[in-house]
């Protein structure tokens, strides 16, 4: 990740863009209960706490887990939406957490780390989200505790001499080595390893549950003016408790479970593109690729979107509809879309520090509905989910017939106005502190980030990987392209027709995967090219049973003897059918190459099969001569007139008076059969398919 996206994340993220043409100056502006908890009170009881139910023995067994109990415990409230999904997945995973963002930086002046330091501190000191600390254990309910007075753990790492230290700190940046004690605030760390006098490295790690994107702008911002001199013109910073108390009376005055379940009360399976169902991942096989949108294609949807008087949002949301449409195999697909969470009329939104983001299902059909009414539908429905932007994922996906422990989806889209920077910049504007790279994961397997930078348009990839992300993003690419164009000039066109592939897989899948023409030996039979190895090969192993086998040359005389006994005995001659009845052993390929060699064609008799089965196959091939074996006899319908039981010693005596050199067939071409195969017959009787031997060489030839 560049140096630039930890801090460059969107200032409104979610459906910023379709709120904004609603009016957003017109939703009344939601005043929270203040915070009644007295500086240095040191008895804080069920009264002071309007936002959350705690009896006065939770209470005290909340500040039994605070270092300097009550007295240092500013605020106590329920945890938002996102961040009780957060803590699921952070109590699922008891060796690394998705959600412990980590950034490592190059310090080339270890002068410059008090003074990070500093602002880290002024930022603490500014927001209570920074101060927190998540409790659940012996509790009700989980609960956030704002602390008043924090320490931030501040880490020298020591290592033996001659160990490659950048490599060690990159290795502690990975996703899968994060993790943090939730119950420990803040929710921050700071680990250094020093190089020599000069130069070290640092690791930043940070946990989601405490911002989201826009509060990591607010705090690139922050520590800007900072180190500028000018933190006194900052505004206030507004206490997150502003939006947990926003929260709790929007979800009170909707029907979620109406919405819902009229949503999503019919899926009883799950939109997994690629087969990705895990949505319990650490982030460790996640792969990103980050790609801009052509300008010509950006030009165009900002073009088309202003003619249609729709948002941006709504035309990637409906892409990536097309998109996991095709990579599920499925018309009617549901995935989790980021919502802003800060647009509905908090007091402070813009300087508000915490989770307010959320994550709610999306459903698009692309089954017969024409490209503009696809789109406008979307936008509708976009629309629809924002009274709900706060109800839990967890209440949502239970509206769905899906069982209780199964995902709704594992593809996540998230579309960000995000602030463009130049790639060389840096989040501190200090040469001496630079970015070396940033891990920023979610724990599901597919995911799609949408930068809108006003003019221009980001795709952001994050993928498991099993699957090839350069591929799904050119899939995406094209999905923006075929919808745009289709709009464009054809908007009456069924969406469902348009392909998300490009021309270099659409020629590779028709032209260069269908390009199968190859020599094969169109005159020989399938014995005769069998007898060409013997000559090669004769001492090598041909056939292995258990603990029996027979190499080419021992094969070829016993089939040799049994095709001359078909011919004289049976009268086998080219295209006569002849059954084949035994278990898995050395007789059956023995029998089916003594048939073939013999100018007959086997059929299969599997002893396995119904008698019934079985029956009719014998009559419907007129088989009158079976290869089959003494131990089988009763347990088929095969008579004792058409046995030919390989295994019994009479059979092996009459065999030796057979020649063993190759026999010789007149007239046996490949034109003539090889075998007959039995349908399934799972609709009615099965049926025979009739095999040549040259259609057999030519699939062999292509298998290989």
């Amino acid at each position: 990740m560049a140096a630039k996206d930890i801090f460059a994340s969107p200032q409104l993220c979610g459906l910023a863009s379709i709120l904004d043409k609603t009016g957003k100056h017109g939703v009344a502006v939601f005043t929270a209960p203040e915070n009644v908890i007295p500086a240095s009170c040191q008895y804080i009881t069920p009264a002071m706490l309007p936002l959350v139910s705690l009896t006065q023995e939770h209470i005290e067994h909340i500040a039994a887990q605070v270092p300097g109990g009550m007295e240092n415990i500013q605020d106590i409230y329920p945890l938002g939406p996102l961040q009780e999904g957060i803590l699921f997945t952070h109590m699922m995973s008891d060796k690394s957490d998705p959600y412990v963002l980590s950034s490592l930086f190059e310090v080339k002046d270890v002068g410059v780390v008090d003074a990070f330091m500093a602002g880290i501190e002024f930022i603490l000191s500014r927001h209570d989200a920074l101060r927190t600390a998540i409790l659940w254990e012996g509790l009700s309910q989980p609960v956030q505790v704002v602390c008043r007075q924090v320490e931030l753990p501040v880490t020298w790492l020591e290592f033996d001499e001659g160990v490659d230290i950048e490599r060690e700190m990159v290795a502690r940046s990975l996703p899968e080595n994060q993790w943090m004690d939730l119950t420990q605030a803040p929710l921050l760390s700071v680990k250094l390893a020093r190089v020599d006098t000069k130069r070290c490295f640092l690791l930043l790690q940070f946990h989601h549950i405490i911002s989201d994107h826009v509060g990591l702008e607010i705090i690139q911002h922050e520590l800007s003016a900072y180190k500028a001199g000018t933190f006194d013109d900052l505004l206030p910073a507004a206490p997150y408790r502003n939006f947990i108390a926003h929260t709790l009376e929007q979800t009170s005055k909707t029907d979620a479970q109406a919405y819902f379940g009229e949503l999503l009360g019919d899926i009883d399976e799950p939109t997994a593109p690629f087969g990705l169902i895990d949505t319990q991942g650490d982030g460790s096989r996640i792969v990103e690729l980050k790609q801009a949108l052509p300008v010509e294609v950006a030009s165009k949807v900002r073009a088309l979107c202003k003619r249609l008087a729709i948002s941006p949002a709504s035309l990637f949301h409906s892409a990536f509809g097309l998109l996991l449409s095709a990579c599920s195999g499925k018309g009617d697909v549901v995935f989790g879309s980021v919502m802003s969470g800060r647009l509905q009329g908090v007091l402070g939104a813009e300087t508000l520090l915490g989770v307010c983001i959320n994550t709610l299902p999306v459903r698009l059909n692309i089954d017969d509905v024409s490209a503009l009414n696809f789109v406008l539908n979307t936008e509708k429905i976009l629309r629809a989910l924002v009274p709900f932007e706060q109800v839990s994922l967890s209440l949502a996906e239970s509206c769905s017939g899906l069982a209780s422990n199964a995902p709704l989806f594992s593809a996540m889209f998230n579309y960000r106005h995000s602030v463009a920077l130049d790639d060389n910049a840096q989040p501190f504007d200090d040469d001496s502190l630079v970015m070396l790279s940033a891990q920023e994961r979610t724990n599901y397997p597919f995911n799609l980030n949408v930068d809108d930078f006003g003019v221009g348009f980001g795709l952001d990839f994050q993928l498991d990987s099993s699957v090839d992300v350069e591929r799904v993003m050119s899939y995406m690419q094209m999905a923006i392209v075929q919808l745009v164009d289709c709009l464009s000039v054809c908007p009456d066109k069924s969406v469902q027709g348009l392909s998300i592939l490009p021309p270099e897989e659409v020629h590779q899948q028709l032209v260069q995967w269908n390009d199968t023409q190859a020599d094969f030996a169109k005159d020989k039979c399938i014995h005769a090219l069998f007898e060409e190895q013997v000559l090669t090969n004769p001492d090598a192993v041909a056939v292995v049973f258990e603990d029996e086998q027979l190499t080419y040359g021992e094969l070829n005389r016993q089939a040799n003897q049994l095709a001359g006994y078909l011919i004289v005995e049976r009268q086998v001659v080219p295209d006569t059918l002849v059954g084949i009845c035994v278990e898995r052993s050395l007789d059956m390929i023995v029998g089916i190459m003594g048939i073939l060699k013999a100018g007959g064609a086997y059929v299969p008799l599997d002893p396995e099969y119904p008698e019934a089965r079985l029956s009719y196959m014998l009559a419907d091939a007129k088989l009158s001569t079976v290869l089959t074996q003494e131990r089988l006899t009763g347990q088929t319908p095969v008579t004792a007139a058409q046995a030919v039981y390989l295994d019994s010693q009479v059979m092996q005596d009459k065999l030796v008076g057979y020649e063993t050199k190759n026999v010789i067939v007149d007239g046996l071409t490949s034109g003539h059969l090889a075998y007959v195969i039995y349908t399934s017959g799972s609709t009615g009787n099965p049926k025979g398919v009739m095999i040549e031997h040259k259609a057999v060489n030519n699939l062999s030839t292509n298998i290989h």
